[in-house]
């Protein structure tokens, strides 16, 4: 099954000399990126949700076999908390449909001060088109109960695994792929730090572990600063052979 390892996100001016040469125009910075990853998570999309013509730019830009996850718009995770969300799901479609053979997984993050709520989750889930790769992340602990991963398990949706500072790390597959987040091994510190290569070498483990068990993997380490995502993210490749 196919294993994709990127970062959450691709264009930080910190990550000149670790990235991108000196002086390159930010322009130029996802061409550059493609170039060594064939996944990449966006971000942006959660503060502003790009128009239809963006995604399809995308799909024409991105090489063959690449594959972009992208981040649920704050509107429906933070503000609507998934109640009506037909209107969003709409425009998530058509933006999905532009991106054509290069999506991969929509996430759904969740905000932490959004407690379990079954028939809040199913009703949404329901609502997206099946075709819709997504996975959904939660920041509240009353989530974690097995009849909310039996939910998951009947739409297909992914429970997005994390690791970071002060989150969980539940080990569950509850679709035919995975998801993954790795926000960073600071104790202290979201998106802080670096992974140590025995960390990094147990995920590797992991992840061949539901890839032969024939699920599809997608890995994207969100801890940016000081380029360590990208360190990290070739490390794991290295570690699955994949880079």
């Amino acid at each position: 099954m196919a294993i994709h390892i990127g970062t959450s996100g691709w264009s930080y001016d910190h990550w000149e000399n670790v990235l991108y040469p000196p002086g390159l125009p930010t322009a130029k910075r996802l061409a550059h990126y493609v170039a060594r990853f064939n996944t990449v998570e966006l971000n942006a999309s959660f503060y502003r949700w790009p128009r239809d013509t963006t995604f399809a730019g995308w799909r024409t830009r991105l090489p063959q076999g690449f594959a972009m996850s992208v981040k649920a718009p704050r509107g429906l995770t933070h503000g609507k908390k998934l109640y009506g969300p037909e209107v969003w799901i709409e425009r998530i479609s058509r933006c999905w449909h532009e991106l054509g053979d290069k999506r991969a997984v929509l996430l759904v993050q969740l905000p932490p001060g959004l407690a379990r709520d079954d028939a809040r989750l199913d009703y949404f889930l329901a609502a997206l088109p099946q075709w819709i790769r997504v996975a959904v992340e939660f920041r509240h602990d009353s989530w974690d109960h097995p009849e909310v991963y039996a939910l998951l398990e009947r739409h297909n949706a992914a429970y997005c695994i994390m690791s970071g500072a002060n989150l969980p790390c539940i080990l569950r597959a509850t679709a035919s792929f995975v998801y993954i987040r790795l926000h960073g091994p600071d104790h202290e510190h979201l998106y802080g730090g670096s992974y140590s290569d025995a960390d990094l070498g147990w995920w590797a483990d992991r992840i061949r572990e539901w890839s032969d068990g024939g699920r599809d993997v997608f890995a994207y380490f969100n801890n940016d600063g000081g380029g360590h995502a990208v360190r990290n993210a070739d490390t794991l490749r290295a570690f699955l052979g994949t880079g």
